[in-house]
């Protein structure tokens, strides 16, 4: 099943069922202006087999960055941002493949050395240790009029380019997820209170979307099945939103979960102590970490295609999510940072994606025998991520991946490149 073709509500083809998912890339200039190595990190994307690839954000505020080095749309581009959206959307789609645009605004989870007071629904800080993160200023209705603009005009921008899709990120704890939370969103007005209040933000973007690129142009939107806190978005609320998307038009629903609080999207451990939805407990334990809320909310849907993302290691697995219904696109992300060809392997006929434990293993090792809190996991999984950051950051700038690469080695060259984008973006 893996290699049929999926064809969208809007009309667009898909040509299988394997998609790249989004994962931050770190390589736009410090003007956020696409790079040479971010064409090449999408061209040896293209041709590894994935019928549609999504893009890292691409913010519409240059002042909320989810990450140093992110691409950024939040004004009319000019000459020289629309050669290089070209060159990156050519690139992307030299394999015959969608390449979407993910469009995002960070909100209160941009870090301190980007913004010390960065806009968000309501004054509520991320819950997280270090002072990575300012207290947010709550936004103004004409600031969230203005947002929704933006919105619009990055999805246009991003048809212009030749990107052939967009998804609007609502999920993950950035600025949408962060609406659609009564935890972060404690606004009285109609941005805030009712599900259908907090929902608003989103489906306004939505509408704005699909009204920048036209009827036949896919528009897709990630969302958390829940944010697994207590009082936050709950299963109920993401299965009524989804039904909301459904009606708007939306054309393929990506269902993860989490946020840098509670990061379900990185990390299944535990999941099952957390909130759960009324679905079987299995969740934790599968490949496919999001599965079982995909299946749910499957049941409610009748025309809106999902997308899994987040776990998948085995082709049985994928073949079993694509037969029971489950999902209907299968999202692999990790797995190819180091081995950009997996999806294409797949095709061909391997059994399981490439692993990397070995490479992986030493640091959470190393920090076990200091102490097993949830300060040393919080590092671990840290020099983890920072490891994916370094095979996506050496594809881009040498056209292959270094899995040989340490842990150590990896968090090193990451935090001294964002350090110097920072550096460099002040500057310029």
């Amino acid at each position: 099943m893996i290699a049929q073709p999926l064809i969208l509500p809007c009309g667009a083809e898909l040509p299988n069922r394997l998609a790249k998912g989004a994962m931050t890339e770190g390589l736009a200039s410090p003007r956020g202006v696409p790079t040479p190595e971010l064409a090449t990190l999408y061209r040896v994307w293209a041709h590894g087999g994935a019928g549609m690839l999504l893009s890292g954000n691409v913010q519409i505020d240059g002042d909320h960055l989810e990450r140093p080095g992110n691409v950024i749309l939040d004004r009319p581009a000019d000459a020289a941002m629309k050669a290089a959206l070209r060159a990156w959307a050519e690139a992307g789609t030299e394999g015959g493949n969608h390449f979407w645009m993910q469009i995002s605004h960070a909100g209160r989870q941009t870090q301190s050395g980007v913004n010390p007071a960065p806009k968000a629904p309501s004054a509520v800080q991320v819950g997280l240790p270090g002072g990575r993160f300012g207290m947010p200023v709550p936004l103004t209705g004409d600031e969230i009029v203005d947002l929704i603009g933006r919105f619009a005009n990055a999805a246009a921008a991003a048809k212009e380019a030749g990107f052939t899709g967009v998804q609007i990120h609502g999920a993950h704890g950035y600025l949408i997820s962060q609406f659609l939370s009564p935890r972060t969103n404690q606004r009285d007005d109609q941005w805030g209170g009712s599900l259908e209040n907090r929902a608003r933000f989103l489906l306004e973007t939505v509408g704005a979307v699909r009204a920048a690129v036209g009827p036949s142009f896919p528009v897709s939107v990630k969302l958390n099945s829940a944010d697994f806190q207590r009082g936050g978005f709950a299963f109920e609320d993401s299965l009524t939103v989804a039904r909301w998307l459904e009606k708007a038009g939306v054309d393929l629903l990506e269902i993860s979960g989490g946020s840098y609080e509670q990061p379900a999207m990185m990390d299944t451990e535990g999941l099952e102590a957390r909130e759960q939805p009324k679905v079987a407990a299995s969740t934790a334990a599968r490949e496919a970490y999001f599965v079982d809320f995909a299946k749910a909310m499957k049941a409610e849907l009748k025309t809106m295609p999902l997308m899994v993302t987040g776990g998948f290691r085995t082709r049985a697995a994928m073949e079993q999510a694509l037969a029971s219904g489950a999902t209907d696109v299968i999202g692999i992300g990790r797995p190819l940072c180091a081995s950009p060809a997996a999806c294409r392997d797949l095709l061909d006929g391997i059994a399981d994606l490439p692993r990397y434990e070995n490479q992986l293993a030493l640091l959470p090792a190393w920090l076990g025998w200091l102490g097993r809190g949830k300060i040393m996991r919080a590092i671990a999984g840290f020099g983890v991520q920072m490891w994916y950051y370094a095979q996506i950051d050496h594809i881009g700038r040498h056209g292959r991946a270094n899995p040989g690469q340490s842990v150590f080695s990896a968090m090193m060259q990451i935090q001294k490149h964002e350090k110097a984008w920072l550096a460099a973006r002040k500057g310029a």
